[in-house]
């Protein structure tokens, strides 16, 4: 997902947004959550992934700049919503939390708004990245060349991350 071009409307959107709140810091790695962080058992790490998820791949488009915050207000994103695709990424969250309540852990959030974060910055920011800033971002994506190419994904897999061990579970 982080093409040149990608980077280079990361650069824009960042660099303006700063200009609202200076401590913004771009993500280095970008992902789409299907389910909250939940803390493993050492003994569920190896049966957690071979869980079956059989899903078919699909695309979304994420393109609408939104301001989010974690649930205790200690740091403020920016990111892209996905605008089409919703609806699979609801089933989606459906087969991973079907799997997450086979471990007693918690699910995922009732009306997710599915988002790629790319920037943040420590603290409840949100007040002075929305209205101005937040349409002045919204304009820069919505002209950028090729942003609607750009800002078009296909989900080919879900990948799961415990500590520093990473399982991939290919879509079909």
């Amino acid at each position: 997902f982080a093409q040149e071009e990608f980077l280079e409307l990361l650069e824009l959107l960042v660099s303006r947004a700063r200009t609202y709140v200076p401590s913004l810091a771009a993500m280095e790695e970008f992902h789409l959550s299907l389910s909250q962080c939940v803390v493993l058992r050492y003994h569920w790490i190896d049966p957690f992934p071979k869980q079956d998820l059989s899903y078919f791949r699909f695309f979304c488009v994420a393109d609408q700049v939104k301001v989010y915050t974690n649930q205790n207000k200690t740091r403020t994103f920016i990111g892209l919503e996905v605008s089409a695709g919703h609806f699979q990424l609801l089933e989606l969250v459906s087969e991973v939390d079907r799997v997450l309540e086979e471990f007693d852990l918690p699910t995922f959030y009732k009306d997710p708004s599915f988002h790629i974060s790319l920037a943040w910055c420590v603290g409840d920011l949100s007040g002075k990245l929305e209205g101005q800033c937040l349409q002045e971002l919204q304009d820069i994506v919505d002209g950028f060349e090729d942003s609607a190419f750009l800002l078009r994904v296909q989900w080919e897999q879900i990948r799961c991350k415990s500590g520093n061990k990473y399982f991939s579970f290919p879509l079909r």
